[in-house]
């Protein structure tokens, strides 16, 4: 394996809550050796992150800068990042026709509950952010000990898929 990062896209319907979350997370744990992007099957227009969201991560001291909801079409482009694996985040994006990624990366599916659904207070919803903030993070930390035998890109796909039963 090369010393280039590798890049890992986080798939999500409106790239609003859980994949932004996870790219952010991603990035500040990823040690230079992972690169995380974040996009959306169908955000909606103007889609801007969840304020909940950002709010968790800066709380826990995670950088937000630069964080943007955008379609997953900007990452099918010819001058777009290679991704070494794609994650799915949320049960609808995971069940949909994604569109030829450049390259042929790794896939897994890691489904989390969306933390901004629901008819909850303010504070519950900040505490479903908080729990899945944890969650992504302690299954991204996982992601980034394997040894680099695991991150290969034959291994890549059976190791991602590995850490959706932890």
């Amino acid at each position: 394996m090369s010393d280039k990062a590798l890049n890992v896209l986080f798939l999500c319907t409106h790239n609003s809550a859980r994949s932004i979350l996870a790219e952010a997370i991603l990035n500040h744990i990823g040690r230079g050796r992972f690169k995380g992007f974040s996009a959306g099957s169908s955000p909606r227009e103007n889609q801007q992150p969840n304020p909940l969201g950002l709010q968790v991560l800066r709380q826990a001291g995670i950088n937000t800068d630069g964080l943007s909801s955008k379609s997953w079409d900007e990452f099918g482009k010819p001058d777009a990042p290679h991704m070494d694996l794609v994650i799915t985040v949320c049960d609808n994006a995971a069940g949909e026709v994604c569109p030829y990624w450049p390259g042929q990366p790794a896939t897994a599916h890691w489904g989390y509950p969306d933390p901004s659904a629901g008819d909850g207070s303010d504070a519950q919803k900040l505490e479903a952010f908080r729990q899945t903030l944890h969650l992504l993070k302690r299954r991204l930390e996982l992601l980034i000990s394997l040894p680099i035998a695991k991150l290969e890109k034959t291994m890549l796909q059976s190791s991602a898929r590995e850490l959706s039963k932890e």
